[in-house]
């Protein structure tokens, strides 16, 4: 599967994802990481990719909560210009709120005691988007969307977490990073059927 998603030149997401540290996450990274999780929740990723860069000038690039805070109207309005959805943008304005309130110092002790609970206190962040978003800031666990699910239904694994740890163990990937590889190979519609004949590395997705 690495290789298939090698050959279709998403080798960077795996690569990011190894340097994902929650130890020493920053704000910016912080609110950058929890915006993106909001705006792909319930969107295909590759169309909040083609918007983020503009979104993120219009949220003073993440600079600090409290900058975001006091120009919050501003950030939204301009926000929805590229991308019509308020609440969203409204969420993203609250995640600012809920650092400056509480400082990020404050925020990183809890997320480092339990990461999970903490970020369901976040606007748009549920069970399976707050471990999108702790995989995202660096914690060892994947998240368990559709199309992990459907892989480990299909490899006759009991969940997402049993496949990717099993597969950790094997191969002494973090569990985040085998995350990414499954997740991009079906995102991108990888080979299921040549998963048990060992042929995916003769396979390409333009091919």
């Amino acid at each position: 599967m690495r290789t298939w998603i090698s050959r279709a030149g998403f080798d960077w997401e795996a690569d990011w994802q190894r340097t994902r540290n929650l130890e020493t996450v920053t704000e910016r990274e912080f609110l950058c990481e929890t915006a993106w999780v909001i705006l792909c929740s319930g969107f295909r990723a590759a169309v909040i990719r083609q918007r983020f860069d503009h979104i993120s000038l219009c949220f003073c690039d993440w600079e600090s909560a409290e900058v975001i805070w006091r120009s919050r109207e501003l950030c939204v309005s301009t926000a929805m210009g590229v991308f019509r959805h308020e609440q969203k943008m409204r969420a993203i304005a609250e995640v600012a709120a809920f650092v400056n309130r509480e400082g990020f110092p404050s925020v990183l002790e809890r997320l480092r005691s339990d990461a999970l609970p903490t970020l369901q206190e976040l606007p748009y962040i549920g069970p399976v988007t707050s471990m999108h978003l702790a995989k995202n800031l660096g914690c060892p666990m994947p998240k368990p969307d559709r199309h992990l699910v459907r892989l480990a239904q299909r490899l006759s694994c009991s969940s997402p977490f049993e496949l990717c740890e099993s597969v950790s163990t094997a191969t002494g990937e973090p569990v985040s990073v085998v995350d990414v590889v499954f997740w991009r190979f079906m995102e991108q519609g990888g080979p299921l059927d040549l998963i048990a004949s060992g042929a995916l590395a003769d396979t390409h997705p333009l091919q």
